[in-house]
Order: structure tokens, then sequence, then C-alpha cells
């Protein structure tokens, strides 16, 4: 498989140049020991003559920051290729069927929602599990609010914007690459909560202030080496006035501070992000559309959000207590950075928002287009306004292993109800699901596992795992009655594609057969389309009466006292049976 050679090679790739970056890393460390042990010793030497030992101190300092900020560099452009390594590495461990100890997305389960808790579309072994690449919350909320949206709208613009990501496989890693590397501790939601409520507490004399301040601070410095000031005193005068001038605010800048330590990694990370998106070339039009919304009149997102994560790393460096009193003394830093934040969120605060969301669709439409570049075999659908609502060539289950899936040609048209029966074990529930996730995964724009597909864009709702509710004091019965009656009343404003598993299981057979045939015909006269799996037989008399309804069946033979199944998806109404047999293979009577 040419994905899983791709991955092979470059997780080879990546770690290979990690290796060579730690090396430098090793080198580097050596020079600014070298170099801090010459300062020492220069100094030591030229003790007496104290102007040579400050050029000494001077020039050591120089030095040693220039090997600090090379080492630096280069420990995050190892970070970023041990980053692409473990990518590389997940998709070869994912492609081989081992994904289950990641996200659930269990929290994005709705029993209220059209079909979110029946599908298999998050929890173990979901599909969810299966697609999500997110790094980032806010991604991730989104991909799955993708899922969940029964948005039949604007599917042909999706697929383009899904294929042209698929082919960007080295753009979607680095992208993740980039996003992984910062652990984000604040909400966007209460980011943006944060910047439009903040309240502006520096006066306008603060734009120049700091810097003449800073400029003063600097020429009695120098006066005072070259004994041009004599009172040695004046320089430590100077620097309480500079304190004093702080200490105005300080409280109001420990509440700022306080807040910018919060949602500062963010914006660092979310500048690199925005910075990957500017610099790309994209040819679908809701990706141009994303990258319009990141401009900022003649300045780039990504250069507004790298200022503005300047301006909070400064603030930050105030928890050192050198740079604390000597910069506020002698360069009102705080003040200085205090000020460049609140007129970043004057001019770009109400911006954030479409900034973030920007992010927060490439990190999930990227899931989407790895998912694309994983299954090459499958096939986009073809979108028509019209016809059958799926007309599918060898279509399966998606997260089942090729080489066991056993596909089935499927025509559902519209207004047409498909009556399932079959054994147990014998495939139902899973073609139920399969026909579930074809809907789905069309709608949010991806392939689907076939071999050739047709599709009428249609919303779903299904009812196939009822639970009973101790909390509302609601029985098992009760609340599949009140999931049917949903899908009822939400058939009388819009179409549905319905997809229902033995629905009335809370009551007797007698009672379940009489009011399973009135709810079905209750659909078909609603001019509903969907499917319905049943064990029970009698169902299938309503073809004979309606036009509309077909029955299917999968079978189950039993082959020298084995069990043997073919899930294959028949037309007709399945006769073998199975629940006696295994009651009695399994030595339960």
């Amino acid at each position: 498989m040419d994905y899983l050679k791709y991955y092979n090679q470059h997780a080879e790739k990546h770690q290979i140049e990690a290796q060579k970056l730690y090396k430098k890393m090793a080198v580097l460390s050596t020079l600014r020991l070298a170099v801090f042990l010459s300062v020492v010793f220069g100094v030591y030497l030229t003790f007496e003559q104290w102007q040579v030992a400050v050029f000494i101190v001077v020039v050591g300092i120089v030095i040693f920051a220039l090997l600090l900020s090379k080492y630096t560099d280069i420990k995050a452009s190892r970070a970023f290729k041990k980053a692409l390594v473990e990518i590389n590495n997940k998709e070869i461990k994912i492609a081989s069927g081992d994904f289950h100890d990641r996200n659930q997305g269990l929290e994005f389960q709705n029993p209220n929602h059209h079909y979110s808790l029946d599908i298999d579309l998050f929890g173990r072994g979901s599909f969810f599990q299966f697609i999500n690449r997110t790094t980032i919350n806010e991604g991730t909320q989104k991909l799955a609010n993708a899922l969940k949206s029964n948005d039949v709208n604007d599917i042909i613009l999706r697929q383009e914007v899904i294929k042209e990501l698929s082919d960007k496989i080295k753009w979607r890693q680095d992208y993740t690459a980039t996003s992984s590397l910062v652990t984000v501790e604040t909400p966007a939601k209460q980011i943006i909560n944060w910047l439009q409520n903040h309240k502006p507490f520096l006066p306008k004399i603060m734009t120049w202030l700091p810097l003449v301040f800073s400029v003063f601070s600097l020429l009695i410095f120098v006066l005072t080496i070259f004994n041009i000031v004599t009172h040695k005193a004046f320089i430590g005068y100077w620097l309480f006035l500079g304190l004093g001038i702080s200490g105005i605010y300080l409280k109001k800048i420990n509440i700022l501070a306080s807040n910018t330590d919060k949602v500062r990694d963010t914006f660092r990370q979310y500048a690199l992000l925005l910075d990957l998106i500017e610099n790309e070339t994209f040819s679908s039009e809701l990706l141009q559309e994303k990258q319009r919304h990141i401009q900022s009149g003649d300045k780039k997102a990504s250069e507004v959000f790298k200022a503005f994560s300047k301006s909070l790393d400064g603030l930050d460096n105030r928890n050192n207590f050198i740079s604390a009193i000597f910069g506020n003394g002698l360069f009102l830093i705080d003040l200085r950075h205090s000020f460049h934040i609140e007129k970043w969120i004057e001019d770009y605060g109400n911006k954030v928002s479409d900034w973030f969301e920007v992010v927060s669709f490439f990190d999930a439409y990227n899931s989407l287009g790895n998912y694309v570049y994983n299954h090459p075999e499958f096939v986009f659908p073809e979108i028509k306004e019209t016809g059958s609502v799926i007309n599918a060539k060898s279509l399966g289950h998606p997260l089942l292993n090729k080489a066991k899936r056993v596909d089935s040609d499927v025509i559902i048209n519209n207004e047409q109800f498909f009556i399932v029966t079959g054994a147990n074990m014998a495939g139902k529930s899973t073609f139920l699901r399969t026909i579930s996730l074809h809907i789905v995964m069309a709608n949010v724009g991806l392939p689907v596992c076939a071999k050739m597909s047709t599709y009428s864009p249609v919303k779903l709702i299904t009812s196939m795992r009822t639970t009973d509710s101790l909390t509302e004091d609601s029985s098992y019965f009760f609340s599949e009655l009140t999931r049917l009656k949903y899908i009822v009343d939400a058939i009388q404003k819009e179409p549905y594609f319905i997809i229902l598993d033995e629905i009335l299981k809370g009551t007797n057979s007698t009672d379940k057969a009489i009011g399973s045939r009135k709810f079905v015909e209750k659909l078909v006269a609603s001019n509903a389309t969907g499917i319905i799996a049943t064990h029970d037989l009698s169902l299938c008399e309503i073809e004979k009466e309606l036009d509309d309804v077909k029955n299917y069946y999968f079978d189950a033979e039993i082959v020298n006292d084995e069990l043997h199944f073919d899930y294959t998806l028949k037309t007709g109404i399945c006769q073998n049976m199975n629940a006696s047999f295994l009651l009695k293979k399994m030595n339960i009577v």
C-alpha cells in the first residue's frame, strides 16, 4: 500500500534527522559551557582591570546568548521532527487495526441526537475514534459537529476541500506536528470572552513614556560609567523612580499578567498555524474563503499573532526577580508590554474568534483529508438531486477488515422502505450501520466504502439503541415510544432516511407485531424512506399490500453441526433462525 510505504519511509527519515539535530544540540551545549568557563577565567585574570573584565563579560554574554538562541532553534526543530516521527508511527499502528486507545469522543454522544448514539459514531472502536487526528480541542469539537451535523447542503464544496487536503500530506503533517507541540490550557471560547470583556487601564501617555524613560536610563548609565555623572547614587534614585511609576499600576498589571499567562501558549501555537495556512496555495473555493477570513488589512494574521505573542512573552519575564526590578526600574517594561497588549486587544480582539475558527476548521478537515489519503480505494459519491437515495456497488462497512468484509450492492429509491429479516449474528445490524455511515460520510463530504455510489442527499434519523432511564423514571418501553414519537414528528417537517432496529422490544410478541406493523404503515403513508430490521416475520406481509415496501434478509446455515454465515443481502424473507441452535450449542438448554 502506497500510503503505508510513505509512513514507513518518513518515520525513518524524520527519526534520522532528529538524531542529527540531537548531536548538534550536544555540541552547542559543550560550546556554551566552554564560553562560560572562558569568561570566568578571563574575569579572574583581569579582575583588577575592571573595564577589561566588563568587556569580557559583555562579549561572553553575547556569544553565550547566540549559542543559546541557536540551541533553542535546533531543539525546536528536533521536537518538530520527533512529532513527525510519532505522527507517521501512529498511522502505521492505526492501519494495523490498533486504535482503541485513542479518544473515543464519548462526550459527543447524545441520546436526543438524530443518530449519534446508534451507529457507532462515537465510543470504543467507533468511526470517530478511527479517523480523529485533531490536536486542538476546538478542532476535535468541529470534527464531531461535522459528523453530527446532518447537513445536506454544499456537499460538493466539502468534497473538494477534503480531496485537496488529502493530496497535501506533507502540509497536513507539518500542521499537525506544529499544533501538537504546545499544550493549550485555556479553551478558545474562554480566551475570546476575556478579550471582548477586557477593560483597558493604561493612559495614552504610555505610548511614549516607557521609551523616553528607557533612553534617559541608558544615558544616565553611560554618563556614570564615564564619570560624567559623579554622584553614584543618582542611578539608584532613578531606579526607584521607575519602580514607583510601575507600582501605580502594579495591581492591574498583575491581573493582566495572570490572564495572559493562561493564553500565551495558545497564541504562540496559533501564530505558527496561521502562518502555515497563509503560505499554502489552495484551489478549492471553501479553503480560499478560509484564507480570506484571516486577512487583516495589509497585515497577515500570523504576523499579528506573533506580535501579540512577543508582548505576552515580554510580560511573562516579570516573573524573573532581576528582570522585574531592573527592567521596571530602568525601562518600565511591564508598562510597555501591558500597553502593547491592551492596544492589540483594542485593534484585533473582535477578530480573534474568526481566526480561531479557521485554525480549528483546518485541524478538523485535516483529519478528513487524512482519512481519504489512507483509503484510496473508497469512492466519493456522485451527488444527484433526484433518483435513488443510495445506489451503491460493493458497499461495505468502512471499519471492517477488507479481507473479511462482505460487500453488498444496494439500491434504495426515494420513499422506499426495506424490511430486513435474518438470523442472529447474520449481519442485519452491521448492514444498518453500513447504510447509516454511508449517509453520514456522504453528507460530510467523505468517500464511502464502495466501488461506486450515487447519492441523493438526505438527513438521517435512527432508533437502534433505546435505553431506559432511572434518573428520569422512564421504562425502556416508554423511552422507545418517546424515540418513535420523535421520529414521527421530525419527518413531518422535512424528509429523513429512517433506520430502525427491532422496535417495540419492550412489549409482548403479539402487541409488538401489531404495533410494528401499524408504525411501518404510518411511515410508508408519510412517504418516508428507510430500513427496519426485525425478527418478526409477520411484518414482511406488508410487502404484499404496499408497493413501496421490499423484503430483504441475511441467512444462516447449519453445516456439520456448525453455524455458517455468508453475510450476503438477499431478496426475500429469512426462513432459517438460529436462537434454539445456539442455546443448545452453548449448553444453555
